[in-house]
């Protein structure tokens, strides 16, 4: 059992794939053709989720939609997956290569160099930056840092993490409120989940990446995806004033 999970597990981290849509496309696999509902039976998703797994599952290219009666589903071999995964990191890499080396030639990254070079104290990197490593542990960070917050929240979220960010938010609203800090929240559309936050700003935005930003001060960013095992989730926090300041700025022109 515990080797199936771990198996389950490292298949999420290598191809990018929630649980469900994991024990889906394997259940699929060791069939080779089935019905959604027979998909449901054999991997234990719940009936309810299984056409929106499946429907996942064909949008990045695993299966293949049957047309009949009832409408049945075949899996794509893992050898074509494996290639078409390899090719959209690839993608995703060098897009965001090109999206950091244009930023050297901002007004913002030039005062950044500015900074650098006529600084008169060098500081100990290690005292202004750190590693953390562990879903529990970058939960309990964000909840440190909303609650030392003064005057400004701006939490930047993935699909994946929006979630996860709301209920975290949510804890903190009365104390936002009446503290009068004004808490921003970039996240993709989802009107049920984004409908329980009050007193805090929505802004439609459909991020690849996700960071926490308060009182411009200090910064939590996510360096790995949703998909990868709760255990091993790492997050970068920063707090340096200078550099917060100069992401949040580069941040906003994204927008317009």
């Amino acid at each position: 059992m515990q080797q199936e999970k771990q198996f389950l597990q490292d298949l999420r981290k290598h191809f990018r794939l929630n649980i469900y849509e994991v024990k889906i496309w394997t259940a699929l696999l060791s069939r080779g053709i089935a019905s959604a509902g027979e998909l449901a039976d054999i991997s234990g998703v719940p009936r309810s989720r299984c056409y929106d797994v499946l429907e996942s599952l064909e949008k990045k290219g695993f299966i293949i939609m049957k047309i009949g009666k009832p409408i049945k589903y075949l899996a794509v071999e893992p050898d074509v997956i494996l290639n078409r995964v390899k090719k959209n990191i690839k993608e995703e890499a060098d897009e965001l290569t090109a999206q950091f080396e244009s930023i050297k030639e901002t007004e913002e990254f030039k005062e950044l160099e500015l900074l650098h070079k006529t600084g008169v104290q060098h500081i100990d990197i290690s005292s202004i930056s750190k590693s953390v490593v562990g879903r529990t542990s970058i939960n309990r960070y964000v909840k440190d840092m909303l609650s030392k917050s003064k005057s400004s929240v701006v939490i930047v979220s993935t699909q994946e993490h929006a979630e996860r960010n709301v209920k975290l938010l949510k804890n903190f609203m009365p104390s936002f409120s009446k503290k009068g800090i004004k808490a921003r929240l970039y996240t993709a559309q989802n009107k049920p989940l984004v409908k329980k936050l009050q007193n805090i700003e929505h802004v439609e935005y459909n991020a690849n990446s996700s960071f926490v930003s308060v009182d411009s001060k200090e910064m939590l960013f996510m360096v790995s995806n949703v998909n990868v095992a709760p255990d091993y989730e790492v997050a970068i926090w920063v707090s340096s004033p200078f550099f917060v300041n100069a992401v949040n700025v580069l941040f906003e022109e994204s927008l317009k």
